[in-house]
């Protein structure tokens, strides 16, 4: 199907099809009990609910981790792959389908280890996608290893007496990425905030970056403080291009004003990670440019008959 054909049949179920939650809903997911990645997911097939996203104009695509579940638990094409590797396929996917959306789950330490050189440069292409982080501070999947934002002192599997290198502080590493242009971190366990949150990150132009902090309840139990509850850490964004802050959240962590399109400003929050987690949209740059965009500008404008042609002339010369 042509994509122009296609991006007319997608409009045209979103007119005559009220899409609900069952719509968005694929397997039966088998995470552990208390899980934050429950409300992650609720929260994304709410959102699709309420944006009345066709299920098939998504790709969710994954690396490897419990996280990484998700594409088989929503309705919408998917694509499992491998570890580390998730942002340079989703890369593929967006590049070879402009027309398509494309939803990136990662753990810590699928992005931040394994993936770390993928995911410096994931971010400084900048292609049009959203990328949602599930950080719980440990390798939960394979059963309680240590990941690069482990706590120093965590005691793991592989760290029986405790870790010894300091987590690492990935706000401040990705404000130091060219072209980052969406940069936010909320809570898997403050709802409201997470669903504007990866509202805001679904209609951004560009890569959409967003770290969910969210406790494994087996083997990360005490992350963020205080078991994970409300009562942990952290300090709300308040800007009026950032993430709304309920007035509720006024009960659960201090509220500080921030100007999230500034570079600096955002630098200096991103320095509070050490001893209080900011919540919000940390950075914002809408002008920088979109690399798939970028990309089809400056390429042939050519039908499907021509490109068989193409590659039909360049086989011959390997023909005798």
């Amino acid at each position: 199907m042509e994509t122009l054909q296609l991006e007319e049949y997608i409009e045209e179920q979103c007119e005559i099809k009220n899409y609900t939650l069952e719509d968005y809903e694929g397997d039966v997911p088998r995470w552990c009990k208390g899980c934050g990645d429950f409300g992650i997911l609720s929260s994304v097939q709410k959102m699709f609910r309420d944006e009345q996203v066709a299920p098939e104009s998504v790709v969710a695509v994954s690396g490897i981790g419990c996280s990484s579940r998700f594409p088989h638990y929503l309705n919408t094409y998917g694509f499992h792959g491998i570890h580390g590797r998730a942002m340079t396929i989703a890369t593929g996917v967006k590049l070879g389908r402009p027309d398509l959306k494309v939803l990136v789950t990662m753990g810590d330490g699928d992005c931040f280890s394994i993936g770390g050189g993928h995911w410096l440069h994931g971010m400084r292409y900048n292609t049009d996608m959203t990328v949602l982080v599930f950080d719980n501070e440990i390798y939960a999947l394979t059963k309680n290893q240590v990941s690069p934002t482990t706590h120093c002192g965590t005691s793991t599997n592989t760290t029986p007496h405790g870790s010894v290198l300091k987590e690492m502080n990935v706000l401040s590493v990705m404000l130091g990425i060219t072209n980052v242009s969406f940069l936010a971190q909320t809570a898997s366990w403050t709802p409201g905030h997470l669903d504007k949150t990866i509202r805001a990150a679904w209609h951004h132009k560009g890569t959409a970056f967003v770290r969910i902090l969210q406790k494994c309840p087996i083997f990360s139990p005490q992350a963020f403080g205080q078991d994970g509850k409300v009562k942990a850490p952290f300090t709300f964004l308040r800007d009026e291009n950032g993430i709304p802050v309920d007035k509720v959240f006024e009960k659960m962590a201090p509220i500080i004003d921030h100007n999230c399109k500034d570079l600096e400003a955002a630098k200096k929050i991103a320095m509070m990670e050490e001893t209080s987690s900011p919540l919000g949209l940390l950075y914002y740059n809408p002008s920088i440019p979109v690399y798939n965009e970028e990309l089809h500008a400056t390429a042939d404008k050519i039908t499907p008959e021509e490109k068989v042609a193409r590659l039909n002339e360049e086989l011959d010369k390997y023909t005798i």
